[in-house]
């Protein structure tokens, strides 16, 4: 973006404290719409770090269970004391105030076979991907390159395990990625904790796993940064509020991954852009971009994909994002 910064920027509150941010961010429009006055709470911290353990955060987040809290969980604070990097806070540093960054947050959904938004998705200053990420051979449609990976321990060895015919045998690994742990259960802290520490996973459902496999070993602290469980309850409850945390199974319910991976980007960046995300005529294409025959999307009770779709319809609707729609078979 060119201009004077007096041009170029604004002041919006942020964490507290007044913070200058570009024009051309979702920060902006969020004092000029009145959904969005409503609805986006920019205070409220998206990663949890070492700076995150005190006292009061302690009281206000240990009763309720993950993800949405540190109920029940003696791992978390040794994972948190890990996360001691300056960098572990933030998502990203600015190459100038007034810089413009612009984010692309890729699902899997089939809606990218056949696109060539490869090369727009990589334009973007970063690149989101999530679970079963497959570039190689598939690069015109859905790009090359991924900035962020976001997880939670269980889908990373789920898509590993299920799209590894697919072509889907290691999770992305390239010298300035960075990955985003979504902390739904102890495994993700536990997880986090050997990884950083370059050990097996000393207990629970993955006890004897060697992280390593996945991450390299004794891989950079930089590397890593964990959702807060704030942030995950706040955009469940102002997004996401599906009646499904009504039903008997609520205690299930979270926004699905590629979910809290767009929220996320939406409360970060600038400027975002989906693709490969569920829209009205999800019927017209496959599940995901590399299955080699049509398949159904698949629904699952602790997701309300419909609710998410209406979501990003209604927020591309506003220009709060871009989403990337078809709407012939492809």
């Amino acid at each position: 973006m060119t201009g004077s910064s007096d041009v170029a920027l604004q002041m919006a509150t942020l964490n507290g404290a007044e913070t200058p941010v570009p024009y051309c961010s979702l920060r902006r429009a969020a004092t000029q719409d009145r959904f969005a006055q409503d609805s986006f709470d920019f205070s409220i911290p998206v990663l949890q770090w070492a700076g995150s353990f005190s006292e009061s955060e302690w009281h206000r987040h240990q009763n309720a269970p993950p993800p949405y809290g540190w109920g029940g969980l003696p791992a978390f604070g040794s994972a948190l004391s890990l996360l001691n990097n300056a960098s572990s806070s933030r998502l990203f540093e600015r190459g100038s105030r007034d810089q413009c960054v612009t984010c692309a947050v890729v699902g899997n959904g089939g809606i990218l076979r056949g696109s060539g938004q490869g090369q727009a998705i990589d334009s973007h200053h970063f690149v989101f991907r999530v679970n079963g990420a497959i570039t190689k051979g598939f690069e015109e449609d859905v790009g090359s390159r991924t900035s962020f990976y976001g997880f939670t321990t269980n889908t990373l060895k789920h898509s590993l395990k299920a799209y590894h015919w697919d072509g889907f045998r290691e999770i992305p690994r390239t010298p300035d990625i960075r990955y985003i742990f979504i902390p739904v259960s102890i495994r993700d802290y536990v997880m986090l904790t050997a990884t950083i520490q370059g050990t097996t996973v000393p207990s629970g459902e993955d006890k004897g796993d060697w992280p390593s496999k996945y991450f390299g070993y004794k891989p950079p602290t930089d590397k890593f940064r964990m959702l807060h469980p704030h942030f995950i309850q706040y955009v469940t409850k102002r997004f996401l509020n599906s009646p499904l945390l009504n039903m008997r199974y609520g205690n299930l319910y979270r926004p699905s991954t590629g979910a809290l991976m767009l929220l996320t980007a939406l409360h970060t960046c600038d400027k975002v852009s989906a693709y490969g995300f569920i829209t009205r005529n999800y019927g017209d294409f496959s599940d995901h971009y590399y299955d080699s025959v049509k398949k159904p999307l698949h629904f699952y009770a602790n997701h309300d994909l419909l609710m998410e779709s209406w979501l990003w319809e209604f927020l591309h609707w506003k220009k709060l994002i871009w989403l990337y729609q078809r709407y012939s078979r492809g």
